[in-house]
């Protein structure tokens, strides 16, 4: 694997709570092609702010891999885990790199509600970002795949997410989550919010609340028709939560 750019142009930390790239990041191996995936912006910053070099975090929900390259890339140590095994087979291809970081990559294929394979608080930061319930399906019918649960039963499943970032994270450390709303029968469904108190309830103290910006959402043809007819706006923000133990 041949890489031609190992980090950012002129990169610097975001210094406030609302966070835009509009270009997403294609640096190492990078890349948009899994659906739904997050810029590598947004781990680089929060690897670099809340943790050390040598550390050791977790990406329980690690879909594409972006977060393990950015450890990888950053001297960290990361435990990648995903449901799906085509996720796992892509982030052992994404990570195969030879890099001069002495970081550990290791990838599993297992379930974010049950990391019994994780010892009690020995994570010093937990960097993800889970599906927004049924929004994008990346299975069709794995079990325990919380992509294919609707709204109600994707909240009814998140406690036990939150409950094992806990138990896995050390004391004063921290987990960041992205998380997006949706909209149903024309109304917003403040998902996010929802999953900010299940971790709360965990046990968790709210750090951070991040406005991110979404760049994919232009008002143009089925969705700009829609959002005129039946007069509602475009969803084009997420919430990144930091969390403190």
């Amino acid at each position: 694997m041949v890489i031609k750019k190992w980090e950012p142009d002129h990169f610097e930390l975001e210094m406030n709570t609302v966070w835009s790239f509009p270009k997403r990041g294609n640096w190492a191996t990078h890349d948009a092609k899994y659906r739904g995936n997050w810029s590598p912006y947004i781990p680089r910053n929060l690897i670099l702010r809340y943790s050390k070099e040598s550390d050791l975090l977790l990406d329980q929900f690690v879909g594409g891999g972006t977060t393990l390259v950015e450890a990888k890339l950053l001297n960290r140590s990361c435990i990648g885990v995903d449901i799906n095994p085509l996720a796992v087979e892509r982030c052992r291809q994404k990570t195969s790199f030879r890099s001069t970081s002495s970081g550990d990559i290791c990838i599993s294929q297992g379930n974010a509600c049950n990391l019994t394979f994780i010892s009690n608080e020995s994570i010093d930061f937990i960097c993800t970002h889970p599906p927004y319930a049924d929004i994008i399906h990346y299975s069709a019918d794995i079990i325990d795949d919380l992509s294919l649960l609707g709204v109600k039963d994707f909240l009814q499943a998140m406690p036990q997410v939150a409950i094992e970032c806990f138990r896995v994270l050390k004391p004063g450390k921290f987990c960041a989550i992205l998380m997006g709303d949706t909209r149903k029968k024309g109304h917003v469904v403040p998902m996010s919010f929802e999953v900010m108190k299940i971790f709360e309830n965990a046990g968790f103290k709210t750090k951070e609340i991040i406005i991110k910006e979404q760049h994919n959402c232009k008002a143009t043809g089925y969705w700009k028709n829609n959002s005129i007819k039946y007069n509602f706006l475009l969803l084009a923000h997420e919430y990144l939560f930091v969390f403190k133990k």
